[in-house]
């Protein structure tokens, strides 16, 4: 068996005791040393100057009481014993110095005496392992004034070796990750992977998120799940705010994000907090981020860095300490590199980014969320509504199938169960019905073409809604020619190759340049190439 080595600290006010009297007193350091199933081969003691006589006189009694027992006595001074920092690098810098021999002895580390803040120093530096040991505590006699030892415990803190605590923090984990998910039981690998990276980041940061993934993918409900699991673990106690960027607009923006002071501008009749003082202690969501102008852009960076800002027509700034979570369904390295975004914002945001995959890529998922949006419109509709089992898998069959596009991903998925359970006769869904909306969703895709997914990106979801059919198709095939060209005037060539060659000059890179310009697009915008010519 090797030697047992206990290192602690000397009980100034508990080790004390005058002449035959402190035999009667339960002394921790000298109990140390008088359980018989405990063999103390060496105690290093630490202790400060203005106590050495009482650290010599411990000495002498464990000598009487465990002969076998060397006792090695350690000065160290602390100017602040309840300083956390002074006490950590103290007893780093002690550790760090101490002939540590795992091989040769066995170390424990007495957390009885000392002051809490000791203590818990020594359960960090025991823990990270500086200290290659385990812990001791020693409990007093139920009557202090009997000559018993009193108990002691040993703590390994090798959770390794707890198979119940492991197994109870792996279920925290994975109840966190199923809050995340509305509690439903997905199968895709990616997306289960992603949810327990984000609650790891969720419990652990208070750093700004980006949640990117196409319109419709649950970035707006996985925020707010985000701060309720937050909010649950005590770690923010204010309120969610939801911001879509996509419908600020003009000086607006400026006044609805940071507020505004009375007689800031004409209409101005009163004091306006703006969204930003009232996330103040909660969790700002910013959907849409990358529809912000550039000037909304800087001050939203430095109310970011420094929890600071000024409202529009003021000149005292305002303080508002918020957790931030910003959603886009635009390339936002893109848009960077347009001059669309700015670097350094992106770069502040960017710490943790996470793309939340479309419908379309979790079709694995489509039946446990079929499940779960029966259940929304129940808790909406006060009323239970089912498949029949034949109509259920009929309806699965189109809605994994390449047929179903999900081009607004979960909200298609969502609008097309509130539409068979609203028109389902006794709350049953049966075949008829589930034709009917197949029939409806391609009606629908057909009607949007799939190359107008693509002006989402460079558009946004709301303006794209303005724009005609006949539009949205010209359109589409222009942004997929300028996005495989290497310049404007070589897109210009492609898109009027034709009809070019009917007139004596032609400017192909102008005609584009005014076509483009009158849906609000540039070159440099769809391409993010800052070289348009």
């Amino acid at each position: 068996m090797k030697p047992r080595v206990v290192i602690g600290f000397l009980g100034s006010t508990l080790d004390q005791g005058k002449n035959a009297e402190r035999w009667q007193r339960w002394r921790p350091t000298v109990a140390l040393c008088q359980h018989e199933d405990l063999v103390i081969n060496r105690l290093d003691l630490i202790h400060s100057a203005q106590h050495a006589s009482l650290a010599s006189r411990v000495a002498q009694d464990i000598a009487q009481v465990s002969p076998e027992t060397e006792v090695r006595l350690h000065t160290l001074e602390f100017k602040d014993a309840w300083d956390f920092e002074e006490v950590y690098s103290a007893l780093h810098d002690f550790a760090r110095r101490y002939p540590f021999d795992t091989d040769a002895e066995e170390y424990l580390v007495h957390i009885t005496t000392g002051t809490h803040v000791g203590q818990i120093c020594w359960f960090l530096l025991t823990e990270a392992r500086v200290i290659p040991g385990r812990l001791l505590q020693l409990t007093p006699p139920k009557r202090w004034k009997d000559s018993a030892p009193g108990t002691y415990g040993v703590i390994d803190l090798d959770l390794s070796r707890y198979d119940e605590i492991a197994t109870r923090f792996k279920a925290e984990q994975a109840e966190a990750a199923s809050f995340l998910k509305s509690g439903i039981e997905t199968r895709n690998a990616g997306f289960n992977a992603m949810i327990e990276r984000i609650e790891q980041v969720a419990v652990r940061s208070k750093a700004p998120v980006l949640l990117t993934g196409p319109t419709g993918a649950g970035k707006s409900q996985l925020a707010r799940k985000i701060y309720e699991l937050k909010h649950a673990r005590h770690q923010i106690k204010g309120p969610f705010v939801e911001v879509n960027c996509a419908t600020l607009r003009g000086d607006s923006a400026m006044s609805a994000l940071f507020g505004h002071v009375k007689g800031a501008f004409t209409g101005a009749m009163s004091d306006r907090a703006g969204l930003l003082r009232a996330a103040n202690n909660g969790l700002l969501f910013l959907d849409e981020i990358g529809e912000l102008g550039i000037d909304e852009q800087a001050m939203i960076l430095r109310a970011i860095e420094e929890k600071r800002f000024l409202p529009v027509g003021s000149d005292k700034e305002v303080a508002s300490d918020f957790q931030l979570i910003a959603g886009t369904n635009r390339d936002l390295e893109r848009a960077v590199a347009a001059g669309a975004f700015r670097e350094d914002l992106l770069a502040r945001l960017n710490l943790w980014t996470f793309k939340l995959p479309g419908l379309k890529e979790r079709r694995e998922d489509i039946a446990p969320n079929l499940d779960f949006e029966l259940v929304r419109y129940a808790e909406s509709a006060g009323d239970t509504v089912t498949f029949n089992k034949e109509a259920r898998e009929q309806y699965l069959r189109f809605a994994t199938s390449g047929e179903a596009r999900w081009a607004a991903n979960f909200r298609d998925l969502g609008a097309s169960v509130t539409r068979m359970a609203t028109l389902a006769p006794m709350g049953r869904i049966n075949e008829a019905a589930v034709a009917e909306e197949i029939g409806r969703l391609k009606s629908r895709w057909r009607q949007e073409p799939a190359a107008n997914d693509d002006l989402t990106d460079v558009l946004g979801a709301d303006a794209l809604q303005e724009i005609d059919l006949f539009d949205r198709v010209q359109l589409a095939t222009v942004v997929s020619v300028c996005r495989d060209a290497r310049t404007l005037s070589d897109a210009g060539r492609r898109l009027f190759a034709v009809s070019r060659q009917q007139k004596a000059t032609s400017n192909d890179a102008d005609r584009l340049k005014k076509y483009l310009a009158r849906f609000g697009l540039s070159f440099a915008k769809i391409t993010g190439l800052r070289d348009a010519g």
